[in-house]
């Protein structure tokens, strides 16, 4: 087979683009602003894209972690890092409108409050964030005295909260998370619960303290600090999925009852304060946006998927893009950090080349064959074909044309093509009747 096969080969020419050495990185993050800084130390121009009229994104509302307790000034001083670099151009309240092009050239419109921007890049780096859940449950936004972590820390950090007064507090795990509608963990609510709760007792050793959780999830060294709560005394309470717990109002008293598994029994807790760990969600709506723009997929959950979970970590299977931050799933603070760094590490890869090697076993047309039907255009992942009109003997015809950058050569359109127009270099159909007669003759 392989030898009928090759009596049919022809050469295949390589092909090489042009690099336009800058990179663009959307999301004024964490993320986004670590891959921004490794860039342009690395000695590249980077164009940084926020849609806030702030950068930051999720870490300003950070206040403290279990290992340092001041991350607004580590905030401030990352802020200062990228409005001093002179490499980093950061573009506030922008929005993308328009991507065109393929690694080494891409072309991205920019709305922006001064009007549009034509942006011109050989890389892209996704780092665009995620949502906070908002509950809707556990009297959320009923009572006051119900707070998300997120809110909790900030009030404690603000002096809106005095640590000093609560009581008796109650933290409810997995809200928003490892449910039908987010059937994902979300990594950091079981360590922001410890984190709290440290907190409180660092200052109120007599307060009482229960977190009813499913699975406590404090990985790595992390559980060090879950260790250390446990230690202290302080009450944890396994529930099932199939029997959350319930909050009600008992006169002025909030009541949090749940069936604790160890008892086999019911047990109300009255709280001065009940703290939800709330997930992470995706933006659906900017990612999807995005994911059509630039070819990339999402997940099921509506992150960003990257192109293999061990081998390609940070990259997508559209060349010359990707994704870092909590745009491909919940993570931590550290973990964020060498994900965007990693990210910046592969743009380079693209960046410090001149020109960039394309594959040549892509997809091509045979003209004479083809009569415009647009199937193969339809049905291309990557955006590679377009149905262009040309003037052939004073006569209008439409054909499809390949953009040999963007094609992976897949074989989708080949599968589609109802005429037998497209082939595939390097897998026409005369060598592939060759192999099968040579099969058949074996």
């Amino acid at each position: 087979m392989a030898v009928a096969k090759a009596a049919k080969l022809f050469p295949l020419e390589e092909f090489y683009l042009d690099i336009t050495q800058r990179a663009l990185v959307i999301g004024g993050g964490l993320a986004g602003m670590v891959a921004a800084l490794e860039i342009a130390r690395g000695g590249y121009e980077v164009y940084l894209v926020e849609k806030s009229e702030h950068l930051g994104g999720h870490l300003r509302g950070i206040y403290y972690t279990n290992w340092s307790p001041d991350i607004q000034s580590f905030l401030a001083s990352l802020i200062n890092q990228v409005e001093l670099e002179p490499k980093i151009k950061v573009y506030l309240n922008s929005q993308i409108k328009k991507v065109e092009g393929f690694v080494g050239n891409f072309k991205t419109t920019l709305e922006t409050p001064e009007g549009e921007v034509v942006l011109e890049h050989g890389v892209a780096i996704i780092a665009t964030g995620a949502d906070k859940y908002i509950p809707k449950e556990y009297m959320y936004g009923e009572d006051k005295r119900v707070l998300t972590q997120a809110e909790f820390e900030e009030k404690v950090a603000k002096g809106e909260i005095d640590p000093k007064k609560l009581g008796r507090v109650v933290m409810i795990q997995c809200v928003g998370s490892r449910n039908d509608e987010h059937p994902y963990c979300s990594r950091i609510c079981c360590t922001q619960a410890v984190k709290n709760a440290n907190r409180i007792l660092d200052e109120n050793p007599e307060a009482e303290i229960y977190i009813l959780f499913r699975d406590m999830r404090t990985y790595g060294f992390r559980e060090k600090f879950y260790n250390e709560l446990r230690e202290k005394g302080r009450v944890f309470i396994r529930y099932d999925e199939e029997k959350p717990p319930q909050v009600k109002k008992k006169g002025k008293e909030l009541v949090v009852s749940v069936y604790d598994e160890l008892l086999g029994d019911t047990v109300e807790i009255p709280v001065d304060l009940l703290v939800l760990s709330a997930g992470i969600v995706a933006s659906r709506e900017n990612n999807e946006e995005l994911s059509k723009f630039f070819k990339v997929p999402l997940n099921e959950d509506g992150f960003f998927l990257e192109a293999h979970v061990k081998l390609r970590p940070v990259d997508f299977a559209t060349e010359g893009v990707f994704l870092c931050g909590l745009a491909h799933s919940p993570k931590h603070i550290e973990e964020t950090i060498a994900q965007a760094q990693a990210a910046a590490a592969r743009a380079q890869t693209v960046l410090s080349k001149e020109k960039y090697k394309a594959e040549p076993k892509i997809a091509a047309v045979n003209e004479d064959l083809c009569d415009g039907c647009g199937i193969c255009e339809g049905v291309c992942e990557f955006g590679a074909i377009e149905i262009v009109t040309e003037v052939v003997d004073d006569k209008e015809i439409k054909l499809a044309k390949v953009n040999e950058a963007l094609c992976k050569g897949c074989g989708g359109c080949i599968a589609a093509c109802p005429s037998g127009a497209m082939e595939q270099k390097g897998f026409t159909s005369d060598q592939i009747y060759a192999m099968i007669d040579a099969a058949l003759e074996e």
